[in-house]
């Protein structure tokens, strides 16, 4: 067999592609995106994870900020109302002493004071209910502690329980009044609670 007629087998036993021939670069881009596409899958999956956790990590941001909006808020709300506590409760005792002075002129002897008594009379009134607007202004109120009214451990202090013309577990007279600020007690209502109707 000659030289000429074994050269074309050859060539086709021994061809191989160029490096840089399109065919060769077509396959090395399809092995490339064979291999890079279960880690692109990956990578997609990586980064929605993240981007879920940084979107649960602003919601709670968010939230905490907004608790922390409400508190301050409410802390705002409760200073102004119970700036004045500790002062009010200091005042108490001024409108105890004024409602002492009253009580100790029975309501028959009132008519027979002079007019300076009657004016000093008027006075004292007059000085307690300014008291008891200006408390009130600032949220002081005086707790109902009235004889018939429901006794409420909360808001009254039972000295005492005694038989009355008032249901049982009535209030049945008040020894001193009682006094909160906003829905704070500043001084429970010292009372006496009915054991039932006298017979």
């Amino acid at each position: 067999m000659s030289e000429d007629q074994k050269r074309p087998e050859e060539a086709v036993e021994t061809e191989t592609l160029d490096a840089g021939s399109p065919e060769s670069e077509e396959l090395e881009q399809a092995a490339v995106a064979d291999n890079e596409e279960p880690d692109a899958e990956t990578r997609i999956a990586e980064l929605e994870g993240e981007a879920m956790a940084l979107k649960d990590q602003v919601l709670r941001a968010h939230a905490e900020m907004d608790n922390i909006r409400k508190r301050a808020a409410k802390e705002v709300a409760d200073t102004r109302v119970y700036a004045v506590e500790k002062f009010a409760g200091d005042l108490l005792n001024v409108s105890d002493n004024l409602s002492r002075a009253l009580a100790a002129l029975p309501d028959d002897e009132r008519a027979q004071l002079t007019e300076a008594g009657q004016n000093l009379l008027g006075g004292i009134e007059m000085t307690q209910k300014e008291l008891h607007t200006v408390l009130a202004r600032h949220g002081v109120t005086a707790i109902d502690a009235a004889p018939g009214a429901t006794f409420d451990p909360n808001q009254h202090q039972a000295v005492s329980q005694i038989p009355s013309d008032q249901p049982s577990g009535a209030i049945a007279e008040t020894f001193q009044t009682g006094w909160k600020i906003g829905e704070r007690v500043l001084r429970a209502a010292m009372v006496a609670v009915s054991s039932g109707k006298v017979n």
